[in-house]
């Protein structure tokens, strides 16, 4: 059943960190069936309470799944094996277009920001108990909220849009609960979901978003949340237009009991309008990231909610690290104080290399998805193939992998710092690599 790996351990954490540990080395793998509770725990000489204690916490970390009498099996994605592994080596020479950054010469300089955040707080120093979102950052971002149409509700500060979203599944869900995921999606996203013992329902997705019937299926089906990226979805660049918000609202309007949690990460760098959907959900969330604007490292996300959810997250946050610090908090506030970031200009560049390379790649004959962000998405017949062959041509992509659950495959290019000059050969080298593979010759 196990192979040659012997699962150890006498306590509960013990056993548990074994199986994780086997998981994430790859000597467990997905799929495989784990031995039975009793006889697991007659091989140890443990009490079978111990053991059952061991398996529970591997499911709630998404590890593992039990179905009944069919027992306990690795999960097909465990969490312990990310999806932030499956990347490929970029060897020098080869021409990186697989990591999903923004262009470096787009961010703003964080310097002045920093240096006048520190002065302040050399003047006015944040102590325990002080409140933990800087006063003027919280109008600035909630009046930009209203005037995007994003409903009222009390803010907070997360450490990017990714802790805010596990604060805010956590805040509601139990393990064994499901969400409502976009397939293809964001890897670290649906690495997150199953790793807080949540189960995942796919969605398919166009160049408009998540399409309302999945999301009908879905949420009928037993799902307890949704979870929407609003513009620049990762990997493929949806952006939610008018009518498809309209479908969606409608959608949400059946199911008033899910909890709706949008994700703006795009804000700063996109020139589509935000059309928001929490209008129509009694719980919901939303997360508006500075990190593709600013700068991945600032870690600072604005959450807004109704307010249940938002007193629970800062709830949970203040038992935790307690607050973002407020220097991170006034050296955004400066940045946009003072027209840091050009957003238009930095979505016309964006748009302009996006739009160059699905172009390109039309006069190939070759589909290609980019609306809006940061990155193109592309249909492949054969991933693998794809991305072995463009890397021997000297370009290195995204593997679909780690973006799908049960979309078809594709691959990602990241376009931000595209130039004019390669995508004609970056053309050329996909409409080579997602062809037909060349016949072998063995004479």
């Amino acid at each position: 059943m196990l192979g040659e790996y012997r699962i150890t351990g006498r306590r509960a954490a013990e056993i548990s960190a074994s199986v994780e540990q086997a998981v994430g080395a790859g000597e467990l793998l997905p799929g495989q069936l784990l031995p039975p509770m009793r006889e697991l725990a007659a091989e140890l000489g443990v009490n079978p309470n111990t053991v059952a204690a061991a398996y529970r916490t591997l499911r709630e970390r998404g590890v593992i799944e039990t179905a009944g009498r069919r027992g306990s099996r690795v999960r097909p994605k465990p969490a312990t094996t990310g999806r932030e592994y499956i990347r490929v080596d970029v060897p020098e020479g080869v021409r990186d277009v697989s990591n999903g950054n923004p262009d470096p010469a787009l961010l703003p300089s964080l310097a002045k920001a920093f240096a006048a955040a520190a002065e302040q707080a050399d003047r006015e120093p944040v102590l325990y108990g002080d409140a933990p979102v800087e006063p003027e950052l919280a109008r600035i971002a909630r009046a930009e909220l209203t005037a995007d149409g994003v409903p009222d509700g009390p803010l907070a500060i997360a450490s990017g849009s990714l802790d805010a979203i596990e604060r805010i599944l956590a805040a509601h869900l139990k393990p064994g609960d499901t969400v409502a995921l976009e397939d293809p999606g964001w890897g670290s996203l649906l690495d997150l979901v199953p790793a807080l013992g949540l189960r995942t329902a796919p969605v398919g997705v166009d160049d408009e978003g998540p399409l309302p019937d999945d999301v009908r299926r879905a949420l009928a089906a037993g799902a307890r949340a949704l979870i929407v990226t609003d513009r620049a979805q990762n990997p493929t660049g949806a952006a939610v237009g008018a009518t498809r918000a309209r479908a969606l609202r409608s959608v949400l309007r059946e199911h008033p009991e899910t909890l709706l949690i949008e994700d703006d990460h795009g804000h700063g760098i996109v020139d589509l309008p935000l059309r928001p959907l929490a209008e129509e959900a009694r719980t919901w969330a939303f997360v508006r990231s500075v990190a593709k604007g600013y700068g991945p490292d600032l870690r600072l996300a604005v959450l807004t909610g109704d307010a249940v959810t938002v007193d629970r997250v800062r709830g949970r946050q203040r038992l935790g690290p307690g607050w973002v610090s407020r220097i991170t908090q006034r050296a955004v506030l400066r940045l946009w104080a003072d027209g840091a970031l050009d957003s238009s200009a930095v979505a016309a560049a964006y748009c302009g290399r996006r739009d160059l390379l699905i172009d390109a790649l039309a006069e190939r004959g070759v589909e290609a998805h980019g609306r809006s962000g940061l990155n193109v998405w592309i249909p492949v017949p054969d991933e693998t193939g794809a991305v072995a062959r463009l890397l021997h041509a000297g370009w290195a992509v995204a593997p679909g992998a780690r973006f799908r659950m049960s979309a078809p495959p594709g691959i990602r290019i990241t376009v931000s710092t595209l130039t004019v000059e390669e995508t004609g050969p970056l053309a050329d080298a996909i409409a080579s690599a997602v062809g037909p593979a060349p016949a072998r010759s063995y004479v």
